[in-house]
């Protein structure tokens, strides 16, 4: 049976799974979600056997159904090959009682590799099966590592270019160094005077622009994303949480049919959303933990049921979780509401007039297999030093929020049952901080002497991510105001 795809914001149009890739957004400006939530295709103790490409076959069939076999199977090995350094593509590492899921091997060093790897074959194979002949314009906003893995995947890609738009003060110098340093006749830097909730709001604002796109048409291109809105990004973040699941049973550290609890460190609400689909599909799952830094609108909504943007944005030492408008909750409000498009449509009006909404009893209900945390700037320092204390592995700061959140959970419950971190980045890419959470004294060195200290004190090699922003020079030095996106598109678009 294909899986069609509707509107989070309700309507009656559905379309496929390569046109929602394509789209990116609905047109009413709702996130695409499945009609009905498909069912793993194997048993549980058929995971244990699959390797990482047989696993991603196996989760992306079900929901990418208009994708024939030998489509998808070419996706799949275009994407997850020596891009990444490791040939498992990720790995599970123990420490500390848990079991922490290192997505950061791939080619830009952070978990978005994981689907960012894969999204540009998707979308080029999504192209030709619609028979679209404008040129695919990538339009997206960045917290810090979406943009990066996003430039890598689409660069020179036939047919399409991308434009990344990022808070010039509020991403790692890593972070920026490997985005203004990126090569490709068809990419597109912008730095933005404001955070990344500004930028992602310019974005979308962008994307539901029926002018822009019938001027942009008219010049032969059309939009599409690459953040977790585009169902083709989510889709692929589903399958390394089965993946787990399926090396969890193979090591034996669980039997087939135990439940699991996933940490997952949480800015705009997508990778956590991956693993409650994993769970919705067949993945024992006990609770999930969203793991929030000092911008706590996640935790505070788990908490109250009161999802409130009004407050202070913080800059923290984990900048791809600083984030005040969770986009991808949009998917989850939609689910508790009943698939009730009317009601989330004025959920998320409200956002925008009002900057906040509150779920009723009946919905909050509904949430009982979340868990909501946060770690301040100073517990998540701590953590990083008890962790490499005790064990000598070293986590980057986003890991470390999901570690410092998940303790807390242990203290607050006595659950233990099994558990599986999300790291999703290298420590490498936040050296400064990872290292004067280790000591203080490391604070006086230059970034690049910390990368070469971090070597010496991890007996991690180097990722040549990094080795290669040593000496490459900037090619992307725009920046512009906020308010003025839509006119830095038009301008590099020649509109």
């Amino acid at each position: 049976m294909d899986i069609m795809y509707k509107s989070t914001r309700g309507g009656a149009d559905c379309v496929t799974a390569s046109q929602a890739v394509l789209k990116g957004l609905a047109d009413n400006g709702g996130l695409f979600v499945p009609e009905t939530v498909p069912k793993l295709g194997v048993d549980l103790a058929e995971l244990a056997g699959m390797d990482y490409k047989q696993t991603a076959f196996t989760v992306m069939k079900e929901f990418l159904t208009d994708y024939t076999d030998e489509e998808l199977m070419g996706c799949i090995e275009g994407a997850y090959d020596s891009k990444f350094d490791i040939e498992d593509i990720t790995t599970l590492r123990e420490a500390c009682g848990a079991h922490y899921m290192e997505l950061f091997h791939g080619a830009t060093i952070a978990f978005k590799d994981m689907a960012l790897s894969i999204l540009p074959h998707l979308l080029t194979c999504a192209a030709k099966k619609n028979n679209v002949d404008n040129k695919i314009i990538i339009l997206t906003a960045t917290s810090g590592d979406t943009g990066k893995a996003a430039l890598a995947g689409f660069a020179d890609v036939d047919g399409t270019g991308i434009i990344v738009f990022y808070p010039k003060d509020g991403v790692s110098p890593v972070q920026e160094k490997q985005m203004v340093t990126q090569k490709g006749d068809n990419t597109y830097v912008v730095g933005i005077k404001g955070n990344f909730d500004d930028a992602q709001t310019g974005v979308k604002n962008m994307f539901n622009n029926k002018e822009l796109a019938a001027l942009m048409n008219e010049n032969g291109y059309q939009f599409s994303s690459a953040n977790s809105i585009n169902i083709g990004r989510l889709v692929p973040q589903i399958v390394y949480y089965v993946y787990a699941y399926g090396r969890l049973v193979k090591d034996g550290v669980i039997k087939v049919g135990d439940k699991v609890n996933y940490v997952v460190p949480t800015g705009n609400f997508g990778n956590i959303l991956a693993a409650y689909y994993a769970k919705e599909i067949g993945i024992p799952v006990g609770k999930l933990i969203c793991a929030s830094n000092e911008n706590k609108v996640l935790y505070d909504f788990f908490s109250t049921g009161t999802y409130d943007k009004n407050r202070e944005f913080i800059l923290t030492s984990s900048p791809s979780m600083d984030i005040l408008i969770s986009s991808n909750l949009e998917r989850l409000i939609y689910i508790i509401s009943g698939c009730d498009g009317d009601k989330t449509r004025a959920f998320m009006n409200s956002l925008v007039t009002e900057g906040s909404y509150t779920i009723d009893s009946s919905m909050k209900d509904k949430l009982d297999s979340f868990y909501g945390g946060y770690a301040s700037e100073d517990a998540t320092a701590e953590c990083i030093k008890s962790v490499y204390e005790k064990t000598g592995y070293v986590i980057d700061t986003h890991t470390a929020v999901a570690a410092s959140v998940y303790g807390e959970y242990i203290e607050k419950t006595g659950d233990n049952t099994p558990c599986v971190i999300a790291s999703t980045a290298s420590p490498y890419k936040f050296a400064r901080s990872v290292m004067t959470a280790i000591d203080k004294k490391y604070d006086s060195m230059t970034d690049f002497e910390l990368i070469d200290e971090l070597c010496d004190i991890s007996n991690v090699k180097i990722p040549q991510a990094i080795e290669d922003i040593r000496t490459a020079p900037v090619l992307h030095d725009r920046v512009c105001d906020a308010a003025d996106m839509q006119k830095t598109v038009e301008d590099i678009l020649g509109l």
